[in-house]
């Protein structure tokens, strides 16, 4: 693919143009050009226009003109309105990346004017921009120092990429400082063109690059920024370290602004991204995952020969939220022959001031084997019976056999210096206090966790449900043609009994009378609520009234709610108030279910405890929909009324599939009904018995018009089952079509393994060698907003076997897709191709793509004539004499080959 290399000249340039004004020797330009020469940047270097400097002399030039040979990068340091017209000379000469560290808000009112006209010069020319208001960036392996930081940092394989100029500068110097090594510093500054996402993509194909840290302000598009970290997230582990933290969810109500951090916090964890709170975590974090340290869980087991340092470590822990291991039987008495008279099996294990290394090692051994222990932390303070260096010697020796990770904590200075390097030399993490080091396992714990739920490609709705189209859709249309904002109980129940989930039966009295019927209808004790369509009941119930168990009560309380309502709304339309039987469930837990409508992220889920509770505790979990049983498991258990499901005393465990059910139905409703502003089932009854929507308030937002893509205003793009097609080929053989999922990898490689050398060769454009496993898992983890892959499947002696795919990925320009095509050797000439082309051709054109483009081998004639006959232009290479490039317009109507392909 194309994608990867589009700014390859951008991190890799053989030749860099300072273009700045100002004669200051303290100047920003002069700073760059000053950094490049120090850096020892192996490439030409020139300065545009820098008057009076006698240091740039022998390497100035009056205008980018007047450079002979190509210029790779210019860097722009120059007055705001001077810069369309620099712009515009870069595209003259040919430069096709630019890093502007110009600060174009400067420019007073006519800023976004004057930030469009760049961007259209700049677009119109063919010109890349980086900035503005960028530090610029670093490739330390090659000596670009390409920013006015006052910094040099060493090669390594850490990329840094950043909104903040300051920040990246602070994190450069912070590097520098620990001996850090950097592959990569971007600073994105105002990203009126390059974003994160075209970064990215290309360090996940950067060799140079094993870790990718991020420090993020702010999101502007939240799908395409969820869509960048996902795919990169996939390949590389990316660490992440925001600004602003917005604290805990605060309050009852549903406000998104009461949500803002733990929304942000929720879409990256199902990016399988880990975000770290501080600078120094962001790299030990990285330094962990760097030497191999992999909890298999989240709990951890401490070990240590004295009870302050063992406190201190087990406090951390707990406020961290990091749960210590509970052991076995089976180990603890294993460990009492160990361990001083009197210990009860709880953690941290205290080996004693008396311990010696083999009580360490023995001890570590036995942690090792109990399936409740997912890390263990060694710790040790430089008492005479443990020569620290001989601990850490045995560390090394036996950490490689072992079923767990180790992490360690060596406290001291000088008596432990050589241990520690012992310990760093083997690849095991070891630090000198111990919240530097529990800090480090709850990060890393998280981070496989991440990797878990990045992993989960729920669909927009679960088999058996409600589907677009089907009962529930028209039911919110019509609200919407009438312009409603506020549902009434009624109409709220309706609507979530037609997505499946159970709700009590409400009846609507117009006067008191009927009120009382009503009420003996649905069956004593009942409760009512002011019913009124322009009106949105307060959160605290004071337009509610329960248990009533009595007529004249019934009455008495009409009258109240009717007058209540018509007094805080004298204009509103009060219709009565809805009656329903108040459920009596002895047994049952309170919950809250709610959908809130987030101003970045959009859709958002919220789980905790419902009822007078949920107004007192504020428990709340937050998640993105889509959800799939995986993803709605770990909502229950992120939030802590989850410990209240269990058997309990008199009370028996709860039915969690119900409670699934309802969290996945609601996930379904936020994907289908975009309308929805916020949604709270408050409280949901659960027991034994299953589940119950006992009140439930809808918002929706009329206004609100869903356009061509179904899914646009979800941040995680939901897997698009309604793909899926079987086709009958000539032949008789039914082939099924269907997007590709993370777990078709296996199936991915056994279609890669088999095709001919040529065919190998074609696809992959070079010679036909073997595929990594991280391509196959690229080809296979797929974002369906940026990109999408169909494969064509058979099913053989009841085994599932691919025989071709198609797929495509956007490009940076945001309007073109490259494309690639594949059939198994046995299937060409079948018609196979052809159909996978248009099929994906389709797929495209409705994601909303003005052009389709591919490199296609000058000698491969087969493909050649498939892409005529399916209207592709078929043109030069612009760089490769041996390739030719096809390109298919796709705000076009489709050309009778596709349509004839799709037939």
């Amino acid at each position: 693919m194309q994608a990867s290399h589009q700014l390859a000249r951008l991190f890799e340039p053989e030749s860099v143009a300072v273009i700045g004004a100002s004669p200051r020797p303290d100047s920003t330009a002069h700073f760059v050009f000053a950094n490049l020469i120090a850096g020892g940047y192996a490439g030409r270097v020139w300065a545009v226009n820098p008057k009076h400097d006698e240091v740039l002399q022998h390497r100035c030039v009056a205008s980018l003109e007047a450079i002979d040979g190509r210029i790779d990068l210019a860097i722009i340091a120059t007055a705001p309105r001077s810069v369309p017209g620099i712009v515009e000379q870069c595209a003259r000469a040919g430069v096709r990346q630019a890093v502007l560290l110009s600060d174009l808000a400067t420019a007073g009112s006519g800023a976004e004017l004057l930030r469009q006209r760049v961007l259209d010069v700049a677009r119109s020319g063919g010109v890349r921009l980086l900035g503005g208001k960028s530090l610029g960036l670093m490739r330390p392996s090659i000596g670009l120092n390409a920013t006015f930081a006052d910094v040099q940092v060493q090669p390594g394989d850490l990329a840094l990429v950043t909104q903040s100029g300051a920040m990246c500068a602070a994190v450069l110097d912070w590097a520098a400082m620990n001996r850090i090594g950097v592959s990569a510093a971007v600073n994105l500054g105002a990203a009126i063109d390059i974003d994160f996402g075209e970064v990215l993509d290309y360090l996940v194909h950067d060799d140079r690059t094993r870790f990718v840290l991020l420090h993020v302000e702010r999101v502007r598009q939240a799908r395409r920024f969820l869509s960048a970290l996902r795919s990169a997230a996939r390949v590389k582990p990316v660490l992440l370290l925001k600004s602003g933290s917005d604290g805990e969810p605060q309050g009852a109500t549903l406000d998104p602004r009461n949500y803002g951090d733990a929304v942000f916090d929720a879409a990256v964890r199902r990016a399988g991204v880990v975000r770290v709170r501080g600078i120094s975590q962001l790299f030990h974090a990285a330094k962990g995952l760097a030497a191999g340290f992999r909890p298999r869980g989240s709990q951890l087991a401490i070990v240590c020969n004295g009870t302050g340092p063992g406190a201190m470590a087990a406090d951390c822990a707990h406020a961290l939220g990091v749960p210590l291991a509970r052991l076995t039987s089976d180990t603890v008495q294993a460990l009492r022959a160990l361990l001083p008279h009197g210990w009860d099996g709880s953690m941290p294990i205290d080996l004693g001031g008396d311990a010696t290394p083999e009580r360490y090692l023995e001890c570590i051994r036995a942690l090792a084997q109990d399936a409740h222990v997912h890390a263990t932390l060694v710790m040790l303070s430089p008492l005479a019976p443990a020569p620290a260096q001989q601990v850490a010697h045995g560390i090394a020796d036996i950490a490689r056999g072992l079923p767990t990770t180790l992490c360690c904590c060596f406290m001291g200075g000088e008596r432990v210096a050589e241990a520690r390097r012992i310990l760093d030399d083997a690849g095991i993490p070891v630090f000198r206090s111990p919240d530097t080091v529990i800090e480090l396992f709850c990060d890393i714990s998280r981070y496989f966790v991440n990797q878990k739920l990045l992993l989960q490609v729920p669909g927009a709705t679960r088999t058996g449900a409600p589907a677009a189209g089907a009962r529930p859709r028209p039911l919110i249309e019509a609200l919407v043609a009438e312009r409603r904002s506020v549902l009434s109980a009624m109409e709220s129940r309706a609507l979530l009994g037609a997505w499946g989930v159970p709700v009590s039966p409400v009846l609507v009295a117009h006067d008191a009378t009927e009120a009382m019927f009503a009420a003996e209808r649905v069956g004593w004790p009942v409760c009512l609520r002011v019913e009124a369509p322009d009106l949105l009941p307060p959160a605290d119930g004071t337009w509610t009234r329960q248990p009533l168990g009595g007529a004249e009560a019934v009455r008495e309380a009409f009258g109240q709610l009717v007058q209540a309502a018509r007094a805080a709304r004298p204009d509103a339309r009060v219709r009565g108030v809805a009656i329903e039987a108040c459920a009596t469930r002895p047994h049952a837990r309170e919950l809250m279910v709610g959908l809130l409508r987030d101003p970045t992220f959009g859709p958002v889920l919220v789980f905790g405890a419902g009822g007078r509770s949920g107004q007192i505790d504020r428990d709340r979990a937050v998640a993105l929909p889509p959800l799939n049983a995986y993803l709605a498991r770990d909502l229950i258990a992120s939030a802590a009324v989850s410990r209240t499901l269990d058997a309990f005393g008199h009370l028996p465990a709860a039915d969690r599939a119900a409670l699934e059910a309802v969290l996945l139905a609601v996930s379904d409703m936020a994907c289908e009904l975009p309308w929805i502003r916020e949604l709270q089932i408050d409280p949901l009854l659960l027991d034994e018995q299953g589940a119950l929507a006992a009140d439930v308030r809808m918002v929706i937002d009329p206004t609100i018009n869903p356009g061509s893509d179904r899914y646009a205003h979800m941040a995680i793009h939901p897997y698009p089952g309604h793909l899926r097609r079987q086709w009958a080929m000539p032949d008789g053989s039914v082939v099924t079509v269907r997007p590709v999922r993370p777990e078709d990898a296996v199936l991915e490689r056994a279609f890669i393994d088999s095709l001919s050398p040529e065919a190998r060769r074609m696809r992959f454009m070079g010679p036909a060698g073997e595929v990594p496993p991280s391509v196959v898992a690229r080809m296979t983890q797929i974002d369906y907003d940026r990109e999408m892959a169909l494969l064509a499947t058979l099913v053989d002696g009841g085994v599932e076997r691919q025989v071709g795919s198609a797929r495509y990925a956007r490009l940076p320009d945001g309007h073109s897709v490259e494309f690639a095509l594949a059939v198994a050797d046995a299937w060409q000439r079948r018609g196979l191709g052809r159909r996978l082309m248009a099929a994906i051709i389709d797929c495209a054109r409705v994601g909303g793509a003005r052009a389709m483009v591919g490199d296609v081998y000058a000698d491969n004639a087969r493909m050649l004539g498939l892409m005529k006959a399916l209207g592709f232009s078929v043109l030069p290479h612009p760089e490769e004499a041996t390739l030719k490039r096809v390109v298919l317009a796709l705000d076009e109507p489709a050309g009778q080959g596709a349509a004839a392909a799709r037939a």
